[in-house]
């Protein structure tokens, strides 16, 4: 093999290299949310087609938080600040969203629940976040939320004395650095179980 097949060979896998980075590097953020809704890491929630669950009279408070990221000119609350929900019973909240900007903007909204130990038995079976939302000037919307708390929870006794569990949104403008960066430190933060280590 001459020199100039062995250099079009590195060329070719360096190429391979740089493309699979940029690749991965675009698919990271779509997959750690995958991972995340699918483990209930880090206070994320669990996605269900439907509820199953037998009602218990054990009840939580559970209160809404709302944010907007500062490059999204939008007007972001909950409806309802808090409701009492029972055990393994399904509960409907909205929120309620309004494009303040002369322009139709896209969002995407970043959720979790805090406790962080309560994420994986707090299932939503409708919901807006991840989605991108697209509003015109001045547009107002209710988007809905579906949920409820599975009754695995009862089990979890370091959860034995819970009362109040927060499902907080935080919305960004959609495909944007800060979207990205949120995740990022999501990923990165002190109290994921699965943070990075050098």
């Amino acid at each position: 093999m001459d020199v100039r097949q062995k250099n079009k060979r590195v060329l070719l896998a360096t190429l391979g290299v740089a493309f699979g980075m940029v690749a991965l590097s675009f698919a990271s953020v779509p997959l750690y949310r995958t991972l995340c809704q699918v483990t209930g890491w880090g206070g994320t929630t669990q996605r269900a087609a439907k509820n199953t669950s037998h009602v218990y009279n054990r009840e939580f408070v559970v209160q809404f938080n709302a944010d907007v990221d500062r490059h999204l000119p939008w007007a972001f609350r909950p409806d309802m600040r808090q409701v009492k929900v029972k055990v393994g019973a399904d509960a409907i909240i909205s929120y309620f969203a309004e494009n303040h900007g002369k322009l139709p903007i896209s969002g995407s909204a970043v959720y979790n629940v805090t406790p962080l130990l309560a994420g994986k038995y707090f299932n939503k079976t409708q919901c807006f976040c991840f989605a991108e939302q697209i509003l015109q000037p001045g547009q107002k919307v209710h988007m809905p939320v579906t949920f409820f708390v599975d009754p695995k929870i009862m089990e979890d006794r370091e959860l034995k004395d819970l009362k109040t569990i927060t499902l907080s949104y935080t919305f960004y403008r959609h495909d944007s650095k800060e979207l990205e960066k949120a995740v990022e430190n999501f990923y990165n933060a002190s109290d994921n179980p699965h943070k990075k280590t050098n």
